[in-house]
C-alpha cells in the first residue's frame, strides 16, 4: 500500500527503506532531497516548510496511488518534512520497489516530480542577506 506522510522531525532513511523490502522486490530506487545553501544565485541560510496537512496527505496519497497504477511497482513511500530545517538537513525522501529497475526508476521520478508540483507544501527560504521569501511548490525543481 503506497504511503505518503509529513514529518515534523528528522527520519531514518534506512528504516524507511527496509520497510519496503520483500521477496517480490528485484529493484529499489530512492530519492533524497536536502536543504542546500543556495537557490537561484542567492545564499540560503535555512528554510521552513508549511503544509495544509489534510490536503497534502490526500494529494500525496493520490500521487502514490497513481505511481502504483501507472508503473506497476510493488510499493512506494514518500516522507516530506515540515517545520524549520537547516542547511544539509533531509527535506524529502522517496522509496520505490519493483520487480525491475526501469519501473522503480520511472516511478521514483514520477513521485518526486508530482509531489513537488501538486502537493500543497510551501517553502519559506531565509537568505543570508536578511531577506526571505515564499516559493510555490512547482518552482523548486
Amino acid at each position: 500500500m503506497p504511503v505518503f506522510r509529513l514529518s515534523e522531525t528528522p527520519f531514518d532513511t534506512g528504516t524507511l527503506r527496509s520497510a519496503l523490502l520483500d521477496e517480490r522486490v528485484g529493484a529499489y530506487a530512492g530519492f533524497e532531497g536536502w536543504v542546500r545553501d543556495h537557490n537561484e544565485g542567492r545564499d540560503v541560510d535555512g528554510l521552513r516548510y508549511e503544509a495544509h496537512a489534510t490536503l497534502a496527505l490526500a494529494e500525496g496519497r493520490r500521487v502514490m496511488d497513481e505511481a502504483l497504477a501507472k508503473y506497476g511497482i510493488i510499493e512506494a513511500h514518500c516522507v516530506h518534512r515540515v517545520g524549520e530545517l537547516a542547511i544539509g538537513e533531509l527535506a524529502v525522501w522517496v522509496g520505490v520497489t519493483a520487480a525491475h529497475r526501469d519501473a522503480a526508476f520511472a516511478a521514483c521520478r514520477f513521485v518526486i516530480d508530482e509531489v513537488k508540483a501538486r502537493v500543497p507544501i510551501w517553502k519559506h527560504e531565509r537568505y543570508r542577506d536578511g531577506d526571505a521569501g515564499w516559493l510555490h511548490p512547482a518552482q523548486d525543481r
